[in-house]
């Protein structure tokens, strides 16, 4: 485990490496959400088995026992210098891939030109969050997805209440079983990221 001194304060990255590894792929929780969540875990394990290092990355908020996930920036800011520092420790000295679940999956694409990343992987994007009763329609989150310009994974639950973001130019949605969990079909989670990542790599 590595511990890395951030702008919103510790985070920490939890590494599998792997001998010779080719690429890593470093992956973010969900904002309610640990580093446990069995999608991040299969898609940590279809990693591994292709002979990519693999990190999972605790937000500062979580490390410090908060539930409640800050402002985008603070959290971009923490993943930039997470990053930095898996650079700076060799862990991540090759092809780097980014990634997350949820909000992870969010900042890993807000920051991914920031990090270098040379891919990212979303898992459960939450495209448009569900309206709130009475309140206005939130504005979608396409953006985000769409000023991404390396290939872009997302695994998305056919039946997740944040909708299904659409294919582009350099991104593949694939749809599997379950909502925004991700739970219903780990296997077809695997086998996507599984699918997708020798394609990055090169």
């Amino acid at each position: 485990m590595l511990e890395v001194d951030t702008p919103s304060g510790t985070a920490r990255a939890h590494l599998r490496p792997a001998a010779g590894a080719f690429g890593t792929l470093v992956l973010g929780h969900g904002a309610g959400g640990g580093i446990a969540s069995r999608d991040l875990v299969a898609a940590a394990d279809a990693a591994a088995s292709l002979g990519l290092g693999v990190a999972l990355v605790e937000q500062p908020y979580r490390v410090a026992g908060r539930k409640s996930a800050p402002p985008a920036p603070r959290l971009d800011d923490a993943w930039i210098a997470v990053i930095q520092a898996l650079r700076d420790e060799g862990f991540a000295a090759r092809t780097l891939i980014a990634g997350g679940r949820s909000s992870g999956a969010r900042v890993a694409c807000r920051t991914a030109e920031a990090t270098g990343a040379a891919g990212v992987l979303c898992l459960a994007f939450p495209l448009v969050p569900p309206p709130r009763a009475g309140g206005k329609p939130a504005p979608s989150r396409l953006p985000e997805l769409d000023a991404v310009s390396v290939p872009t994974l997302v695994v998305q639950g056919v039946n997740d209440r944040f909708g299904m973001p659409p294919p582009g130019p350099t991104r593949t949605v694939v749809q599997v079983r379950g909502d925004h969990g991700l739970r219903t079909d780990l296997a077809a989670v695997g086998d996507a990221v599984r699918s997708w990542l020798p394609d990055v790599l090169g």
